[in-house]
């Protein structure tokens, strides 16, 4: 027999509840009574107790610990979480970005690799993936490309065929892709894979001096190139749809803290200007060669969450939240998440979502905001400013972060082409040059299989020309390898892909 707790159950306003077995009735067989009120409170939070989940990003995981400046980047950045010795609490969130809240860990799929700095400056957001690009590089189309990855409007499954329609008709995605369909579109374990920014963002010194940055989070637990081959993926999708939500926790509740190194990538502000591809485009990556990795300091990881609800499932990240000495830059995709993100969390966790614990700042929050549900900060007058009567006051900062010269017509057009800026090179010299023959061999098979699942013919096309535009001989193979999986043969013409930057993405 259990020991019997000394706790006594109390419904939600703290009374004593006199049992959790039996129901109020009349009589010991009549009928249930509208007053037995923990009864009702039960059911009514039980229809309650599913958030909406995250539109992408919806099934993940997450833990904490804390960040520490291991560098001395002052002279890039005015923001005191990364002054030498810095120290701060951070949250972190791991994710797959098509898959549904219950969908397996290890489907093929980016991996979002998000932390949150609790610094006495304010929170600051790094939202980011295991990839240092992206698919697209123009938010307009990001709702229709996250649709693709989903399913279908009539039988609800996801499709290839949309998938790779969408793919072929948006050749900025070829990059990504190629991430995708290699080893690293199904990490090992969420402790031993990268994590990126992938966008550009910008700092701001003491002295008003500007620059460009990427970040680079790289495991301490191997090489970032741990993977798992699709059968073991797909052997794992059927056995433990939560294996890499498990293996984390378990390292933890283990005493294994897992930990990442933080590397910046800094550019000169001028150089942005004239630079041979586009720094702000989130389909491209920075060459080490000519940006090489600057040591910033270590994040740990050291506790498991208690409550996965209101800790992982509440907790919300948006890349708006930034600190003196870091802003935003002339990035479209990472302006447009400025608003989409936080929109988002208002739209699924109620407008005073930064009042749940997880996501409240340790820096005091001094504003004018009030009312609104589940608002749990009071506030206190003056609620409008300008005001007479003593309220807060913002101060200007002659050295804010995020701003840079931009003039024009507003036009809806593509960004300026610079001279080393196409849609293959990059892809071509990560599955030519960085990835070996064994790579290069399971990437075939993984689109080889891809292709072979439900893809209509004419997409099929596009497709084959799609990877020949990467690598004509990998597009020859896996055009090879389709036909002979559906029993049929095709020929089209190739396209050589360009010259680019090995030393970058072998690094990555």
């Amino acid at each position: 027999m259990s020991e019997q707790s000394t706790r006594r159950t109390t419904n939600d306003a703290g009374a004593p509840v006199q049992s959790q077995e039996h129901s109020l009735t009349v009589g010991r067989d009549g009928p249930i009574v509208l007053h037995d009120h923990y009864l009702l409170e039960q059911m009514a939070n039980f229809n309650r107790e599913r958030i909406p989940e995250r539109q992408p990003h919806a099934k993940g995981g997450g833990a904490f610990g804390h960040f520490e400046v291991t560098g001395d980047v002052a002279r890039y950045t005015k923001a005191r979480v990364f002054q030498p010795g810095a120290k701060a609490d951070v949250a972190m969130r791991f994710s797959t970005v098509a898959g549904e809240r219950g969908s397996p860990d290890t489907w093929r799929d980016p991996r979002g690799f998000s932390v949150k700095f609790y610094t006495e400056e304010g929170n600051f957001d790094m939202v980011g993936n295991n990839t240092p690009i992206f698919f697209i590089r123009d938010p307009i189309k990001f709702q229709n490309f996250i649709r693709s990855q989903k399913r279908r409007a009539d039988n609800d499954l996801r499709d290839h065929d949309m998938q790779w329609d969408f793919w072929t008709l948006s050749p900025e995605s070829a990059h990504q892709v190629a991430y995708l369909m290699g080893d690293r579109g199904i990490p090992k374990t969420w402790r031993e894979m990268n994590g990126y920014s992938s966008h550009t963002y910008s700092l701001v010194n003491a002295q008003g001096e500007k620059f460009w940055v990427k970040f680079h989070f790289r495991t301490d637990q191997g090489d970032g190139n741990a993977y798992l081959s699709q059968a073991e993926a797909d052997e794992l999708a059927g056995k433990d749809g939560d294996f890499h939500r498990r293996d984390l926790f378990n390292a933890i509740a283990g005493g294994n803290h897992p930990s990442w190194t933080l590397y910046w990538q800094i550019m000169p502000y001028e150089d942005a200007k004239t630079y041979r591809i586009n720094p702000f485009d989130l389909t491209k990556i920075w060459p080490h060669a000519d940006y090489p990795l600057i040591e910033v300091g270590r994040l740990t990881l050291t506790r498991n969450p208690t409550d996965f609800h209101t800790e992982i499932e509440q907790l919300a990240f948006e890349p708006n939240n930034i600190v003196p000495g870091v802003g935003l830059s002339p990035d479209k995709m990472l302006l447009a998440r400025g608003f989409s993100y936080a929109d988002a969390h208002r739209a699924r966790l109620g407008v005073n979502y930064k009042q749940i614990p997880v996501n409240r700042p340790v820096a005091p929050v001094n504003n004018y905001s009030k009312d609104g549900a589940m608002r749990v900060e009071k506030a206190s007058d003056p609620v409008y400013a300008p005001n007479s009567y003593g309220g807060p006051a913002a101060q200007h900062d002659p050295y804010e972060a995020g701003l840079w010269h931009a003039d024009g017509e507003m036009v809806r057009e593509a960004y300026t082409l610079r001279a080393d800026d196409d849609d293959w090179s990059q892809a071509g010299t990560l599955v030519r040059d960085v990835m070996d023959d064994a790579a290069r061999s399971r990437l075939v098979d993984n689109v080889v299989g891809h292709l072979s699942d439900g893809v209509s013919e004419k997409i099929l096309q596009r497709a084959f020309e799609y990877w020949r535009n990467i690598d004509e001989q990998t597009g020859k193979r896996i055009e090879a390898g389709v036909r002979e999986k559906l029993g049929g043969e095709s020929k089209a013409p190739g396209l050589a892909s360009a010259e680019a930057v090995r030393e970058a993405q072998a690094a990555e």
